[in-house]
């Protein structure tokens, strides 16, 4: 964990911890940092979801004094489960009568969810596809790679697996969501291109992403 990440969780700890609403003053000295840092940490904090910002009732003149508090219902710190919880989703998936087609479809609605629609209008391109895709795929963390030229045909090589752990035992459900995925965020751009295949480790340390012109 990096430093700003570790203060960051200071922060938190002591805004959970605290059970009131907690101003940055008495947050910076529990904390043992400047003014300044502590406000940087808390509105990170508030911006990411986990603290709500109050502002208190004027005391006279100036702004009205801000405090911070944990959000209603958010639990408290603790060890948090993601992974076991995708291992049960995946072998829901598995035990049914079309896991990789049930997989497929997963993946290709949260594709559509990730990327915006087109305005109204706008054509999307082909280079413009492929652009968007890669930025997707780069946010997910896939490390990817453009091999394709302008009509969108060739591949996209994914340097980096950020399900690798389910991806082994659960090879064919979990590249078939990747898959998905690219399907479902083409689909939602309108995009002249398809993406047809994904050939897991069709390379020594990457995978590979088909793409090819869409049928007229």
């Amino acid at each position: 964990m990096g430093a700003v990440s570790e203060r960051r969780e200071r922060v938190l700890a002591v805004i959970q911890g605290a059970g009131r609403p907690v101003g940055v003053a008495e947050v910076a000295e529990r904390v043992g940092v400047h003014a300044n840092t502590a406000r940087f940490h808390l509105e990170a904090l508030v911006d990411d979801g986990v603290i709500d910002r109050i502002t208190d009732a004027p005391s006279g003149r100036g702004r009205p004094p801000i405090s911070y508090r944990a959000r209603p219902g958010l639990a408290r710190g603790g060890t948090r489960r993601y992974r076991l919880l995708a291992e049960i989703l995946l072998s829901h998936l598995a035990a049914g009568d079309e896991p990789a087609g049930s997989a497929t479809g997963a993946g290709r609605l949260w594709g559509a969810h990730l990327v915006a629609r087109p305005v109204p209008g706008h054509t999307v391109d082909a280079e413009e596809a492929v652009d968007r895709l890669v930025t997707m795929l780069d946010e997910l963390d896939f490390a990817p790679e453009r091999l394709v030229d302008r009509s969108g045909a060739g591949r996209i090589r994914l340097r980096h697996c950020p399900f690798l752990e389910l991806a082994e035992p659960h090879r064919d459900l979990v590249c078939k969501l990747h898959l998905g995925l690219m399907q479902g965020a083409l689909d939602q751009l309108g995009a002249p291109i398809v993406a047809t295949d994904l050939r897991p480790f069709a390379e020594p340390t990457a995978c590979l992403a088909d793409l090819e012109p869409a049928a007229r």
